[in-house]
């Protein structure tokens, strides 16, 4: 079985700007994508493919698997098709900012004996995707992606689950989904690269972010 991360490189994350500079967000961006690297190979997944938008400086000592780094500019649908056209074999598609993505959800997902297993973002995103006939399906991650998967999935007569975890759908875009990283992902690297800096949270009548100075 393949698995694919798509990781955008250079200029991550720009939603996350009123907290972290563009350096930081490049950094963060990397160590969520170990953490979704280090729940892989948890799962007992021992090699994966990192699709990269440019060249850059993963840090991926430490990690007991093998991890083979592609560098492609080209657009995410058309990276990902072109992947699908040729592959015959199940495939796992799993997004780069899932720092809370543990083991149990990957096996989870592969134990369904579906088609098509989709696990939902926020805002109809499509998190992770598991197809069991690649060469069967087609990507399309612009808009909202879970609905015209799953419409895909129907149209071509492949069978459906849907995957639904807090954990998986916690993708980290906006600020305050930060809160989220630093309540549930102790022992993870994002969240500790974020107490490093000094980002933590304020909580009085309600939870917020501060960062000291």
């Amino acid at each position: 079985m393949k698995v694919i991360i798509p990781f955008k490189s250079r200029g991550a994350k720009s939603r996350l700007c009123a907290v972290l500079n563009e350096e930081e967000r490049e950094e963060f961006a990397r160590y969520m994508l170990r953490d979704v690297l280090k729940a892989i190979c948890a799962a007992g997944i021992d090699s994966a493919t990192i699709i990269c938008t440019a060249p850059t400086d993963l840090a991926l000592e430490g990690l007991n698997m093998e991890v083979c780094i592609v560098f492609d500019k080209r657009g995410l649908n058309d990276v990902l098709n072109d992947v699908l056209r040729h592959e015959g074999a199940p495939l796992l598609i799993i997004m780069a900012d899932l720092p809370l993505l543990s083991a149990r959800n990957i096996k989870e997902i592969l134990s369904h004996e579906e088609d098509v297993v989709l696990a939902p973002g926020r805002k109809g995103g499509t998190n992770i995707l598991f197809l069991r006939k690649p060469q069967q399906f087609a990507v399309d991650y612009y808009g909202v992606s879970f609905l015209d998967h799953i419409s895909t999935a129907r149209r071509r007569g492949l069978s459906v689950a849907i995957y639904d975890s807090f954990l998986v759908s916690t993708d980290i875009d906006e600020p305050d989904d930060l809160i989220e990283l630093l309540i549930h992902g102790a022992n993870k690297e994002a969240a500790n690269f974020l107490k490093k800096i000094g980002v933590e949270l304020d909580v009085n009548k309600e939870v917020r972010l501060r960062r000291r100075s």
